[in-house]
Protein backbone atom coordinates (compact mmCIF):
# COMPACT_ATOMS: atom_id res chain seq x y z
CA UNK A 1 0.00 0.00 0.00
CA UNK A 2 1.60 3.27 -1.07
CA UNK A 3 1.28 6.77 0.36
CA UNK A 4 -1.24 8.92 -1.50
CA UNK A 5 -2.54 12.45 -1.19
CA UNK A 6 -5.60 12.79 1.04
CA UNK A 7 -7.92 14.21 -1.64
CA UNK A 8 -11.20 13.69 0.22
CA UNK A 9 -9.68 15.14 3.37
CA UNK A 10 -8.50 18.16 1.38
CA UNK A 11 -12.01 18.58 -0.04
CA UNK A 12 -13.28 18.56 3.54
CA UNK A 13 -10.95 21.45 4.33
CA UNK A 14 -7.75 19.76 5.55
CA UNK A 15 -4.90 19.53 3.04
CA UNK A 16 -2.14 17.46 4.66
CA UNK A 17 0.34 18.23 1.88
CA UNK A 18 -0.20 21.98 2.22
CA UNK A 19 0.11 21.66 5.99
CA UNK A 20 3.48 19.94 5.60
CA UNK A 21 4.78 22.86 3.55
CA UNK A 22 3.56 25.38 6.09
CA UNK A 23 5.24 23.47 8.91
CA UNK A 24 8.58 23.60 7.07
CA UNK A 25 8.26 27.36 6.69
CA UNK A 26 7.37 27.79 10.35
CA UNK A 27 10.33 25.62 11.38
CA UNK A 28 12.72 27.91 9.50
CA UNK A 29 11.28 30.96 11.25
CA UNK A 30 11.43 29.24 14.63
CA UNK A 31 15.10 28.33 14.19
CA UNK A 32 15.96 32.03 13.99
CA UNK A 33 14.91 32.38 17.64
CA UNK A 34 17.08 29.56 18.95
CA UNK A 35 19.54 30.28 21.71
CA UNK A 36 21.49 28.18 24.20
CA UNK A 37 19.32 25.53 25.77
CA UNK A 38 17.34 24.33 22.76
CA UNK A 39 17.85 20.58 22.51
CA UNK A 40 15.35 19.47 19.88
CA UNK A 41 14.75 20.75 16.37
CA UNK A 42 11.25 21.46 15.03
CA UNK A 43 9.39 18.38 13.84
CA UNK A 44 9.43 16.35 17.01
CA UNK A 45 6.34 15.70 19.06
CA UNK A 46 7.52 17.93 21.91
CA UNK A 47 10.09 20.68 22.25
CA UNK A 48 13.04 19.89 24.55
CA UNK A 49 14.87 22.63 26.45
CA UNK A 50 17.88 22.50 28.77
CA UNK A 51 17.23 25.15 31.43
CA UNK A 52 20.52 24.57 33.22
CA UNK A 53 23.25 22.06 32.25
CA UNK A 54 23.93 21.55 35.95
CA UNK A 55 20.44 20.19 36.55
CA UNK A 56 19.40 16.57 36.11
CA UNK A 57 16.25 17.23 34.10
CA UNK A 58 15.37 18.60 30.69
CA UNK A 59 12.09 20.43 30.10
CA UNK A 60 9.71 19.10 27.44
CA UNK A 61 6.69 21.07 26.24
CA UNK A 62 3.93 20.81 23.67
CA UNK A 63 0.70 22.48 22.61
CA UNK A 64 -2.28 21.34 20.57
CA UNK A 65 -5.99 21.83 20.03
CA UNK A 66 -8.93 19.45 20.08
CA UNK A 67 -9.78 20.41 16.51
CA UNK A 68 -13.21 19.95 14.99
CA UNK A 69 -14.10 17.15 17.38
CA UNK A 70 -15.55 20.16 19.19
CA UNK A 71 -18.29 20.28 16.56
CA UNK A 72 -19.38 16.78 17.51
CA UNK A 73 -19.40 17.75 21.19
CA UNK A 74 -21.55 20.77 20.37
CA UNK A 75 -23.97 18.70 18.30
CA UNK A 76 -24.28 16.16 21.12
CA UNK A 77 -24.49 18.92 23.78
CA UNK A 78 -21.73 17.14 25.69
CA UNK A 79 -18.70 19.14 26.70
CA UNK A 80 -17.26 17.20 29.65
CA UNK A 81 -14.92 14.87 27.73
CA UNK A 82 -13.11 17.17 25.31
CA UNK A 83 -10.99 18.52 28.15
CA UNK A 84 -9.77 14.98 28.70
CA UNK A 85 -9.00 14.81 24.98
CA UNK A 86 -6.69 17.80 25.00
CA UNK A 87 -4.79 16.78 28.14
CA UNK A 88 -4.22 13.22 26.93
CA UNK A 89 -3.19 14.40 23.48
CA UNK A 90 -0.59 16.73 24.97
CA UNK A 91 0.64 14.06 27.41
CA UNK A 92 1.14 11.70 24.47
CA UNK A 93 3.08 14.37 22.59
CA UNK A 94 5.75 14.72 25.29
CA UNK A 95 5.95 10.96 25.91
CA UNK A 96 8.10 10.37 22.78
CA UNK A 97 10.84 12.30 24.56
CA UNK A 98 10.42 10.00 27.57
CA UNK A 99 8.90 12.87 29.56
CA UNK A 100 6.30 12.84 32.30
CA UNK A 101 3.92 15.80 32.68
CA UNK A 102 4.34 18.41 35.41
CA UNK A 103 1.77 21.10 34.68
CA UNK A 104 -0.86 22.16 32.17
CA UNK A 105 -2.55 25.34 30.97
CA UNK A 106 -5.63 25.73 28.79
CA UNK A 107 -7.08 28.32 26.46
CA UNK A 108 -10.80 28.56 25.75
CA UNK A 109 -11.95 30.99 23.07
CA UNK A 110 -15.73 31.34 23.03
CA UNK A 111 -18.44 33.51 21.52
CA UNK A 112 -19.98 34.32 24.89
CA UNK A 113 -19.73 33.34 28.52
CA UNK A 114 -21.86 30.22 28.97
CA UNK A 115 -21.11 29.16 32.53
CA UNK A 116 -22.40 25.61 32.03
CA UNK A 117 -20.36 24.92 28.91
CA UNK A 118 -17.17 26.45 30.31
CA UNK A 119 -17.59 24.56 33.58
CA UNK A 120 -17.98 21.25 31.73
CA UNK A 121 -14.93 21.93 29.56
CA UNK A 122 -12.69 22.85 32.48
CA UNK A 123 -13.97 19.91 34.53
CA UNK A 124 -12.79 17.62 31.74
CA UNK A 125 -9.39 19.33 31.64
CA UNK A 126 -9.07 18.91 35.40
CA UNK A 127 -10.08 15.23 35.19
CA UNK A 128 -7.42 14.64 32.54
CA UNK A 129 -4.80 16.39 34.64
CA UNK A 130 -5.68 14.35 37.72
CA UNK A 131 -5.50 11.11 35.76
CA UNK A 132 -2.05 11.99 34.39
CA UNK A 133 -0.62 13.41 37.59
CA UNK A 134 -0.14 16.98 36.40
CA UNK A 135 -1.37 20.27 37.81
CA UNK A 136 -3.74 22.63 36.01
CA UNK A 137 -1.96 25.83 37.05
CA UNK A 138 -3.63 28.41 34.82
CA UNK A 139 -5.28 29.28 31.56
CA UNK A 140 -7.24 31.85 29.61
CA UNK A 141 -10.95 32.09 28.83
CA UNK A 142 -11.53 34.72 26.15
CA UNK A 143 -14.95 35.93 25.07
CA UNK A 144 -14.52 36.83 21.40
CA UNK A 145 -17.98 37.29 19.84
CA UNK A 146 -16.45 38.83 16.73
CA UNK A 147 -14.53 35.63 16.03
CA UNK A 148 -16.62 32.84 17.57
CA UNK A 149 -20.34 32.91 16.84
CA UNK A 150 -23.20 31.55 18.93
CA UNK A 151 -22.01 28.56 20.95
CA UNK A 152 -18.78 28.19 18.94
CA UNK A 153 -15.62 27.74 20.95
CA UNK A 154 -12.07 26.47 20.67
CA UNK A 155 -9.97 24.57 23.19
CA UNK A 156 -6.17 24.56 23.22
CA UNK A 157 -3.81 22.95 25.71
CA UNK A 158 -0.23 23.66 26.75
CA UNK A 159 1.80 21.10 28.68
CA UNK A 160 5.20 21.12 30.35
CA UNK A 161 6.94 17.97 31.53
CA UNK A 162 10.41 16.77 32.31
CA UNK A 163 12.78 13.93 31.54
CA UNK A 164 16.11 13.02 33.11
CA UNK A 165 18.80 14.11 30.67
CA UNK A 166 20.22 10.58 30.59
CA UNK A 167 16.79 9.12 29.77
CA UNK A 168 15.84 11.33 26.83
CA UNK A 169 14.56 9.08 24.02
CA UNK A 170 16.41 9.62 20.77
CA UNK A 171 14.98 8.64 17.35
CA UNK A 172 18.54 8.57 16.03
CA UNK A 173 19.23 5.56 18.23
CA UNK A 174 16.99 3.50 15.93
CA UNK A 175 18.36 1.32 13.17
CA UNK A 176 17.27 -1.28 10.66
CA UNK A 177 15.88 -4.43 12.25
CA UNK A 178 14.27 -2.83 15.29
CA UNK A 179 10.81 -4.04 16.30
CA UNK A 180 7.77 -1.78 16.05
CA UNK A 181 5.12 -2.40 18.71
CA UNK A 182 1.63 -0.90 18.53
CA UNK A 183 -0.78 0.16 21.25
CA UNK A 184 -4.49 0.40 20.41
CA UNK A 185 -6.34 3.69 20.16
CA UNK A 186 -9.67 4.32 21.86
CA UNK A 187 -11.19 5.62 18.64
CA UNK A 188 -10.43 8.52 16.31
CA UNK A 189 -8.70 10.34 19.18
CA UNK A 190 -8.56 13.96 17.93
CA UNK A 191 -7.91 13.59 14.20
CA UNK A 192 -9.99 13.11 11.07
CA UNK A 193 -13.11 14.85 12.34
CA UNK A 194 -13.36 17.33 9.47
CA UNK A 195 -13.64 14.41 7.07
CA UNK A 196 -16.16 12.62 9.31
CA UNK A 197 -18.30 15.74 9.56
CA UNK A 198 -18.20 16.07 5.78
CA UNK A 199 -19.18 12.43 5.24
CA UNK A 200 -22.12 12.45 7.65
CA UNK A 201 -23.10 16.12 7.10
CA UNK A 202 -23.33 16.58 10.86
CA UNK A 203 -23.08 20.37 10.74
CA UNK A 204 -26.29 20.61 8.71
CA UNK A 205 -28.12 17.62 10.18
CA UNK A 206 -26.75 15.95 13.33
CA UNK A 207 -29.32 13.12 13.24
CA UNK A 208 -26.74 10.62 11.92
CA UNK A 209 -24.88 10.98 15.22
CA UNK A 210 -27.75 9.08 16.83
CA UNK A 211 -27.51 6.14 14.42
CA UNK A 212 -25.94 2.92 15.68
CA UNK A 213 -22.53 1.99 14.31
CA UNK A 214 -22.80 -1.49 12.71
CA UNK A 215 -21.01 -4.26 14.62
CA UNK A 216 -20.17 -1.75 17.34
CA UNK A 217 -23.36 -1.25 19.35
CA UNK A 218 -22.74 2.42 20.13
CA UNK A 219 -24.33 5.51 18.65
CA UNK A 220 -22.05 7.23 16.17
CA UNK A 221 -21.89 10.37 18.31
CA UNK A 222 -20.95 8.37 21.40
CA UNK A 223 -18.22 6.49 19.53
CA UNK A 224 -16.80 9.72 18.11
CA UNK A 225 -16.66 11.40 21.52
CA UNK A 226 -14.68 8.66 23.30
CA UNK A 227 -11.70 10.55 24.75
CA UNK A 228 -8.22 10.41 23.33
CA UNK A 229 -6.33 7.72 25.26
CA UNK A 230 -3.32 8.56 27.44
CA UNK A 231 -0.45 6.07 27.22
CA UNK A 232 1.52 7.43 30.17
CA UNK A 233 0.71 4.68 32.66
CA UNK A 234 1.11 1.91 30.12
CA UNK A 235 4.44 3.14 28.75
CA UNK A 236 6.12 4.48 31.87
CA UNK A 237 7.42 1.04 33.01
CA UNK A 238 9.13 0.39 29.65
CA UNK A 239 10.64 3.78 28.85
CA UNK A 240 14.08 2.42 29.72
CA UNK A 241 13.65 -0.47 27.25
CA UNK A 242 12.57 1.40 24.12
CA UNK A 243 14.39 3.65 21.66
CA UNK A 244 11.62 5.95 20.45
CA UNK A 245 7.90 6.22 19.88
CA UNK A 246 5.41 7.79 17.48
CA UNK A 247 2.09 9.29 18.54
CA UNK A 248 -0.27 8.44 15.65
CA UNK A 249 -2.08 11.75 15.19
CA UNK A 250 -2.68 14.00 12.18
CA UNK A 251 -1.35 12.38 9.01
CA UNK A 252 -1.48 8.94 10.61
CA UNK A 253 1.36 6.49 9.89
CA UNK A 254 3.03 8.25 6.95
CA UNK A 255 3.47 11.55 8.79
CA UNK A 256 4.16 10.38 12.33
CA UNK A 257 6.21 7.18 12.23
CA UNK A 258 9.17 8.96 10.52
CA UNK A 259 9.31 11.36 13.48
CA UNK A 260 10.39 8.39 15.61
CA UNK A 261 13.13 7.26 13.22
CA UNK A 262 16.70 8.34 12.63
CA UNK A 263 18.31 9.18 9.31
CA UNK A 264 18.19 6.51 6.61
CA UNK A 265 15.74 4.44 8.64
CA UNK A 266 12.33 3.48 7.29
CA UNK A 267 9.48 1.31 8.53
CA UNK A 268 7.31 -1.51 7.27
CA UNK A 269 3.84 -1.66 8.85
CA UNK A 270 1.83 -4.88 8.54
CA UNK A 271 -1.80 -3.77 8.23
CA UNK A 272 -2.95 -7.37 8.72
CA UNK A 273 -1.46 -7.52 12.22
CA UNK A 274 -4.59 -6.08 13.83
CA UNK A 275 -8.34 -5.89 13.30
CA UNK A 276 -9.53 -2.41 12.37
CA UNK A 277 -12.36 -1.35 14.73
CA UNK A 278 -15.89 -1.24 13.22
CA UNK A 279 -16.09 2.56 13.58
CA UNK A 280 -13.43 3.04 10.91
CA UNK A 281 -15.09 0.49 8.61
CA UNK A 282 -18.38 2.38 8.96
CA UNK A 283 -16.74 5.71 8.11
CA UNK A 284 -15.06 4.16 5.07
CA UNK A 285 -18.27 2.53 3.85
CA UNK A 286 -20.54 5.56 4.20
CA UNK A 287 -17.94 7.96 2.85
CA UNK A 288 -16.74 5.62 0.08
CA UNK A 289 -13.19 6.43 1.10
CA UNK A 290 -10.28 4.71 -0.59
CA UNK A 291 -8.42 2.36 1.75
CA UNK A 292 -5.13 4.14 1.14
CA UNK A 293 -6.64 7.44 2.18
CA UNK A 294 -8.17 5.88 5.30
CA UNK A 295 -4.67 4.88 6.43
CA UNK A 296 -3.37 8.32 5.49
CA UNK A 297 -5.95 10.21 7.58
CA UNK A 298 -7.11 8.02 10.49
CA UNK A 299 -5.19 6.07 13.12
CA UNK A 300 -7.22 2.97 12.16
CA UNK A 301 -7.12 1.67 15.72
CA UNK A 302 -3.44 2.37 16.46
CA UNK A 303 -2.71 5.17 18.92
CA UNK A 304 1.02 4.81 19.59
CA UNK A 305 3.92 2.88 18.08
CA UNK A 306 7.10 2.22 20.04
CA UNK A 307 10.44 1.11 18.65
CA UNK A 308 12.49 -1.46 20.56
CA UNK A 309 15.64 -3.43 19.91
CA UNK A 310 14.88 -7.08 19.04
CA UNK A 311 16.37 -8.33 22.31
CA UNK A 312 13.95 -6.14 24.30
CA UNK A 313 10.80 -6.71 22.22
CA UNK A 314 9.40 -9.67 24.18
CA UNK A 315 9.95 -7.93 27.51
CA UNK A 316 8.27 -4.75 26.26
CA UNK A 317 5.31 -6.68 24.85
CA UNK A 318 4.84 -8.55 28.13
CA UNK A 319 4.99 -5.37 30.19
CA UNK A 320 2.60 -3.46 27.94
CA UNK A 321 -0.03 -6.18 27.86
CA UNK A 322 -2.48 -4.78 25.32
CA UNK A 323 0.00 -4.42 22.45
CA UNK A 324 1.29 -6.28 19.41
CA UNK A 325 4.13 -6.33 16.89
CA UNK A 326 3.03 -4.16 13.98
CA UNK A 327 6.20 -4.12 11.90
CA UNK A 328 9.91 -3.44 11.78
CA UNK A 329 12.41 -0.79 10.79
CA UNK A 330 14.37 -0.96 7.55
CA UNK A 331 17.15 0.81 5.71
CA UNK A 332 15.71 3.69 3.72
CA UNK A 333 17.42 6.48 1.83
CA UNK A 334 15.52 9.58 0.81
CA UNK A 335 12.87 11.73 2.45
CA UNK A 336 9.82 10.19 0.76
CA UNK A 337 8.13 6.86 1.23
CA UNK A 338 9.78 6.08 4.56
CA UNK A 339 6.74 4.14 5.77
CA UNK A 340 5.48 1.17 3.75
CA UNK A 341 2.07 -0.28 4.59
CA UNK A 342 1.93 -3.92 3.48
Amino acid sequence: MKEVSASRYAAAGVDLNAAAGIKLSIAEIARETYADGVVSAPGGFGGVFDVDPRREYLIVSSTDSVGTKLRIAQAMARHDTIGIDIVNHCVNDILPAGAEPMFFLDYIGIGGYDDQIISEIVSGVAAGCLDNGCALIGGETASLPGIYHGDDYDLVGFIVGRVHRNELLDPYSTGAGDVLIALPSSGLHTNGYSLVRSIFHTDDDPSSLFDEVPDDGRLLGDALLVPHKSYLRQLKPVLNQIKSMAHITGGSFAKNVPRALGGEVGAVINVNSWSVPPLFDYIQQVGEIDEQEMYNVFNMGVGMIVCAAPEHADSVLHALGDAWVIGETTVHRGAKGRVALV
